[in-house]
């Protein structure tokens, strides 16, 4: 099946990235936490050997991810990273040595189960190789505007969850277009050459995009709990993946009844990853960091 490559390649992406999401937590907490962003956290986090190994699995997962989407659709490869949020729960609680709870591997199974109807009854298709610059004219302001005002929007918030959530969101718009970009420079890549992929702009932009990710990455995962800023980012990223696959490079989707197990497979994913999410699954992998303003109020129970 032509599919099986870039399916692989995508697992071993989300199990990396998910590996790297939570040892970069771990140093992210290790150091001084600011209302804004600053310049100088990933210099401070290159300092510990936990943050290090996190940029090795980075460095891993991004190999994976280019070989997988220079072999398979963006409507494919990308959705499939949801499963990043189950594989950094069992990390976690390894590291913990805390045994995932029955409710937690129901949440786990809810999404994987959801996962593969939704993808058996979407059937993306195509794989197409340029996207014209007319697209990307309009996508990148739009990408680059959402993730501004998200990043507004969480700074003005105190450490906690809706903070973690916005940045975290801001992580998976730049992942997404990131993938996207990545995408076209891998089909240089394969068709014109060393040469050709050196000079392209995407080669540029997603190593920008990508770059901007990181930097978000640091901040959200330091902003508040694993579970606020980790479903943003997994989910975020695979659904804004989607779009921008069957935007910028026309690959389809079924639609008529096949909506219907669709929606119900997106219902799922969300259910497990709500369960997920509510899941004090971080606190026992390490403890939040001392914010340097009040406390995010907790919502009130309706």
């Amino acid at each position: 099946m032509h599919t099986l490559l870039p399916v692989v390649l995508a697992l071993c992406t989300a199990f990396a990235n998910a590996l790297a999401t939570v040892l970069q937590r771990m140093a992210a907490l290790s150091v001084p936490s600011t209302q804004g962003l600053r310049l100088g956290l990933l210099r401070d986090l290159a300092h510990r050997p936990v943050w290090l190994g996190g940029m090795v699995a980075v460095i891993v997962s991004a190999v994976c991810q280019a070989a997988a989407l220079a072999t398979g659709p963006l409507t494919i490869v990308q959705p499939l990273f949801v499963l990043e949020l189950p594989f950094a729960l069992v990390i976690a609680s390894l590291i913990s040595r805390s045994a995932l709870p029955r409710p937690a591997w129901a949440a786990v199974a809810a999404v994987v189960v959801g996962l593969g109807v939704g993808l058996a009854a979407a059937d993306p298709t195509g794989n197409r190789t340029h996207v014209p610059l007319d697209r990307w004219v309009i996508t990148l302001p739009v990408c680059a505007g959402v993730v501004a005002l998200l990043i507004s929007v969480g700074l003005r918030r105190p450490h906690g969850r809706t903070r973690a959530a916005c940045l975290g969101l801001a992580t998976a718009i730049s992942y997404a277009l990131t993938a996207a970009l990545m995408k076209q420079s891998m089909h240089t890549l394969d068709l014109e050459g060393l040469g050709a992929f050196l000079t392209a702009w995407q080669t540029y932009g997603f190593a920008i995009a990508g770059t901007a990710a990181l930097f978000l990455l640091g901040h959200a995962l330091q902003s508040g709990p694993l579970v606020a800023s980790q479903p943003a980012i997994t989910l975020g990223d695979a659904l804004v993946s989607l779009t921008l696959g069957v935007v910028l490079y026309e690959e389809r989707i079924r639609t008529g009844w096949w909506l219907a197990p669709e929606l119900i497979g997106l219902a799922l994913i969300a259910t497990g990853a709500v369960a997920l999410a509510r899941l004090p699954l971080a606190a026992s992998l390490v403890a939040p960091p001392a914010p340097s303003a009040p406390p995010e109020d907790r919502p009130r129970r309706t």
